[in-house]
């Protein structure tokens, strides 16, 4: 087939209009490289969520933005997806999902936790230790053996032997809760709000399980969103 031959001079008004489309995508469009997770998660954002948590609840001395941050430094990839917008989305669905888990930052530990079972006795990789309860605990609510045992491998504590110190170790505390996030949460962000819910709590609540919990997420993600000045995206509930 013979070739479409262009003249010169159309050529080089294609390329002119070419770069200029590509710098105008690039400006509107910047790499999410640039992104400062600390500038979107700013003190005024941080303890507009902990302050609502009551005077006496035990997290408002435990966490904290600068332990967020000082955690971060090992997942550095948090926060920087797509476009800025998309990252801003990120930093909302976390700190929705975490808002939810903990109250506000008001607990550390599940409520009624050392009476519930998160053991897995199927699961001989990481097999239950006496004594050792695998229960929620930190931002995201760590629960059960595997997770402990995948987390303390990863982040670098004994996470089936002292699982307690997601409870005690604020700055490991926020790791497990970007461990758990990069591993499990992340890989269907692009999927909407709701995806990152069923990720995290599908099995209780999505599909019908419990509508209510989804929307209270659903609300502190919105707000969120709000306040970072982008739109939530489709697909919000499971």
């Amino acid at each position: 087939m013979a070739q479409i031959i262009v003249p010169s001079n159309i050529f080089l008004t294609l390329i002119i209009v070419a770069a200029a489309v590509a710098g105008y995508v690039e400006a509107q469009s910047p790499s999410t490289s640039d992104v400062s997770v600390a500038d979107i998660v700013t003190p005024e954002f941080f303890n507009g969520i902990i302050g609502q948590a009551d005077a006496s609840c035990v997290g408002k001395n435990f966490y904290s933005r600068a332990t967020f941050l000082e955690a971060l430094k090992s997942y550095d990839q948090f926060g920087k997806i797509g476009s800025i917008d998309d990252s801003k989305r990120e930093i909302a669905a976390f700190f929705a999902h975490v808002t939810h888990e903990t109250f506000h930052f008001c607990y550390i530990e599940e409520i009624d936790g050392p009476s519930k079972d998160y053991c897995d006795e199927s699961n001989t990789q990481y097999p239950c230790k006496p004594n050792k309860g695998y229960y929620g605990r930190g931002p995201i609510q760590l629960s059960w053996n595997p997770n402990y045992g995948r987390a303390g491998e990863s982040i670098g504590f004994d996470g089936l032997n002292s699982p307690e110190t997601v409870a005690n170790d604020p700055i490991i505390s926020f790791k497990t809760a970007l461990w758990y996030w990069m591993n499990s949460v992340r890989p269907v962000i692009g999927e909407g709000f709701g995806a990152t819910i069923r990720a995290i709590n599908g099995a209780l609540e999505c599909d019908g399980g419990n509508p209510a919990t989804v929307q209270k997420r659903v609300a502190y993600f919105t707000e969120y969103c709000n306040q970072l000045g982008i739109a939530p995206g489709d697909n919000l509930t499971c």
